[in-house]
């Protein structure tokens, strides 16, 4: 009866997909009848073959099925990473159930919903709400909130890869945790892209002793690969310079596309492709535009509805359009450079050809020669299908801290009860009994070395051990807080004579003076004066500063950095057919003549003496943040040996010590300098792991209310953030070093900063290989990339190109 029951749903769904010309794939109807057989699970599926639909017509399958176990109110709650996402899915969801003949209706509600549409959802809720993380907190904190989600049958979690691994997905893990104990048969749902770990993904999600199952669609998106040559390969290739040199190439490849994206990895590096494009052809005006989240709000969604409607023919973006409801006319991406990681890569090429049949066309222009070589690692990756895992977080007490908050903020909680629900969710299954008591103690008293400072006093305990805030004040400025992204103080962009255009970061602004000029949203703005965090200006002419982000470069993967390695170990042979690395011959055997090309089971090592001193020069290919913490260790181990003073620099493919000393590495003394023993004991000696925790602990002071961003009408300067955070480090340090939150900033500084496990993992390599040791007295072709990026950080772009042209042509004439 029951099976017969489900086929009268899915009949109702199949006939409304024929009327539409559509058919369901196979794994869509595999999730609408484990969803009707009450299972909870994540599917995976390709971009653009209906994932969303897969869960969401699930819900509408089971009404049609089941009508009477379905109570007036809220069935589904829908998160999306993103809040640009929500209109488009609301709005797709919203026509499904209209064409079907429900008298549903959808909602959104985030930051950029309007406060009558939020407070007519409190009062009468929508039958789904797609709501962002915060938004869905910001829910739990309101009073009496168990009313809103009695009625739900569901959670979707769609874009899971994107939240896992991040703190907004340790928010997710803890309202679902919150959920299930209003409504205890709850339905959980994930909607993936493929990554390496979906197992593990799915346990994060759905760690309960529930009926769960995951549902992997069978059809393949095809990918077309295309790299952009250079007219000629650069024997000594530099960043940042021959993108524009490819304009010309990119421009037909935008003229014979109906729509094109354009990626870009940095903000400032999609202002200035903007200006670029328009440059090189400037009929573009009015037909292209530029997308990122700097730029105001308005602004963006009208960039997405005339994409949408193939008004315009490119948007250049960042990974701000990684995601997203399908726009169908965009037939072709351009990704600007190394797009750093495989994941990355194959989410940006499915923002073309988004139907399910369609191939998926991506253009690959390099931003220097050797990223060609990046190209071939992209493609025996995707051909492999070698996929980079999304490692989830443990212990992140600041999130947990936030989240009692709320908790607190609205109808309260008892502490016994609560710990035992956090302790089945995945990010919390270590937390002790101890800690647990420390963080009660901690909102309740301050804990031991806060507890003479009132403000930190924040939950009352009531007689009945309910334990709740009370004051209006407490509660008004933790909702005015609530989130885990903790950005650097943004401050806002408006012309003198009225007019938004978007924000900049607090730190890019105070290296400018007055009449400097800069780019936003594609203009030249001039400063005229900064009035508290407002930044107003004029409109101008010339030559401008792109603005520059903190955090804005992005790591290589060391899935991407092993199948570099690979690559590059084969480039040698003169009968490769692979065209990028035939393209790159000429540099490989430059490469080779003046020093060496590695082999897979080898580890190169250049030291390069010149009239300036002492370059030494070593390859892992693990991405610059792991480089950065290998050359202060290469550097403090060699001052062991000798008291000596460094510079250094380094790129996504290896690290430069510099000294004006003779710098005493042998072939004898090279494997201790390169050893594995006591590693993370020389990695803490050779940087200071205080100085980075105490940094590392501003955002976890914010994320967990300790120190407070924004007030009414006004937000905080980095700088007195950071000092208020310093100065709380300082006392925890001095009288309770053990502190949750300090352990934790210390953790962070391991996992994220140093990247310990793959930090590791690398040594272990390095062991494990044959080291080659060079001497030359030219720059090499995968040394001067590194010697280039050096010398930006010190010199003006006028110099910097005079430079450059100075030590290519020394380079260029010796052997």
């Amino acid at each position: 009866m029951k099976a017969y029951d489900q086929s009268e749903g899915y009949a109702i769904i199949k006939n409304w997909m024929a009327e539409k010309g559509n058919t369901p794939f196979d794994f869509q109807v595999e999730t609408w009848r484990k969803f009707g057989n009450g299972y909870s699970g994540m599917v995976i599926a390709p971009t653009g073959f209906g994932k969303t639909f897969s869960v969401f017509l699930a819900l509408l399958s089971d009404f049609l099925t089941q009508p009477d176990k379905y109570k007036k109110g809220l069935k589904m709650l829908w998160i999306t990473p993103l809040r640009s996402l929500a209109k488009d899915i609301a709005k797709a969801m919203q026509e499904a159930i209209d064409e079907i003949g429900l008298d549903w209706e959808v909602g959104v509600r985030n930051g950029d919903t309007d406060p009558k549409v939020r407070q007519k959802q409190v009062r009468n809720m929508p039958d789904i709400l797609v709501v962002t993380p915060e938004s869905l907190h910001l829910l739990l904190a309101q009073k009496n909130n168990q009313r809103f989600f009695v009625p739900m049958h569901c959670i979707a979690v769609d874009e899971w890869h994107e939240l896992l691994g991040s703190k907004r997905g340790v928010m997710v893990e803890l309202a679902i945790a919150q959920l299930l104990y209003y409504v205890p048969k709850l339905k959980i749902w994930g909607i993936t892209a493929t990554i390496g770990n979906l197992d593990e993904a799915l346990e994060v999600l759905i760690p309960y002793d529930v009926k769960k199952t995951k549902i992997k669609a069978v059809e393949k998106k095809k990918i077309e690969i295309i790299s952009v040559f250079p007219e000629e390969v650069e024997i000594l290739p530099w960043s940042g310079h021959l993108g524009k040199k490819l304009a010309d190439k990119v421009v037909p490849i935008i003229l014979n596309s109906k729509s094109t994206i354009v990626f870009t990895n940095t903000r400032s590096q999609s202002e200035m492709w903007y200006q670029i494009l328009l440059d090189a052809y400037p009929e573009f005006a009015g037909q292209i535009a530029i997308h990122h989240s700097s730029i105001d709000a308005h602004l963006r969604i009208w960039i997405e509805e005339n994409l949408s409607s193939g008004k315009l023919k490119a948007v250049v973006s960042t990974s701000s359009l990684d995601l997203g409801i399908d726009f169908k006319p965009v037939d072709t991406v351009i990704q600007i450079g190394s797009a750093k990681g495989v994941a990355r890569f194959l989410q940006r090429a499915g923002r073309s050809g988004h139907s399910p049949f369609e191939t998926s066309k991506i253009y690959c222009v390099p931003t220097h020669s050797l990223e060609l070589i990046e190209v071939a690692a992209l493609k025996e990756a995707v051909k492999q299908k070698v996929i980079e895992p999304r490692e989830p977080l443990a212990l992140c007490f600041d999130v947990l801290v936030q989240f009692l908050m709320t908790l607190a903020v609205g109808d309260g909680f008892y502490p016994n009860e609560v710990f035992e629900r956090i302790k089945k969710i995945y990010t919390y299954q270590e937390i002790t009994w101890e800690d647990w008591n420390h963080m009660i103690s901690f909102l309740t008293v301050g804990g031991s070395a806060l507890k003479n400072y009132e403000e930190y006093h924040k939950i009352v305990i009531q007689d009945d051990g309910l334990h709740k805030v009370t004051s209006r004040k407490i509660a008004m400025l933790h909702r005015m807080n609530m989130g885990a992204i903790v950005s650097d103080a943004m401050l806002k962009v408006k012309f003198l004579s009225g007019g938004y255009i978007g924000m900049v970061e607090e730190y890019f602004i105070s290296k400018l003076k007055k009449e400097d000029k800069f780019i936003l949203a594609g203009r030249v703005l001039e400063v005229a004066m900064v009035k508290e965090m407002t930044v107003f200006v004029r409109l101008s002419k010339g030559k401008a500063f792109a603005p520059s982000y903190l955090g804005g470069r992005l790591p290589l993967s060391s899935n991407l950095g092993h199948f570099l390695r690979e690559k590059l170990a084969g480039a040698s042979n003169p009968k490769s057919t692979e065209k990028e690395l035939k393209f790159l011959h000429p540099l490989v055997l430059s490469q080779s003549e003046k020093s060496h090309i590695p082999k897979e089971n080898e580890f190169l090592v250049e030291i390069i003496k010149n009239r300036e001193g002492y370059h030494l020069f070593m390859y892992p290919f693990e991405g610059r943040l792991v480089h950065e913490v290998m050359a202060a260790l290469v550097a403090f181990r060699i001052s062991k040996l000798i008291p000596i003073s460094f510079s250094m620099a380094m790129n996504d493919y290896g690290f430069e010590i510099f000294s004006d000393k003779e710098i005493p590495l042998t072939e004898e003394n090279i494997t201790q300098i390169l050893s594995r023993e006591n590693l993370m004991l020389d990695v803490v000696a050779s940087i200071n792991s205080a100085e980075m925790a105490r940094r590392k602990f501003r955002d976890i002071a914010v994320i967990s209310g300790m120190v407070v961003q924004n007030f009414p009408g006004k937000q905080r300067s980095n700088k007195s953030l950071q000092s208020s955070a310093g100065l709380i480090f300082k006392v925890l340090e001095d009288y309770e070093p053990n502190h949750f939150l300090v352990r934790q900033a210390y953790t962070e500084v391991f996992n994220m900063q140093l990247q310990e496990q793959r930090l590791v993992e690398a040594f272990r390599r390095i062991e494990n290989s044959k080291i080659i040791l060079r001497r030359s007295t030219t720059f090499t072709p995968l040394s001067f990339p590194i010697k280039v990026d050096s010398l930006r950080q010190t010199l003006s772009s006028e110099t910097l190109d005079a430079r450059i042209k100075k030590i290519m042509e020394q380079s260029l004439k010796k052997k």
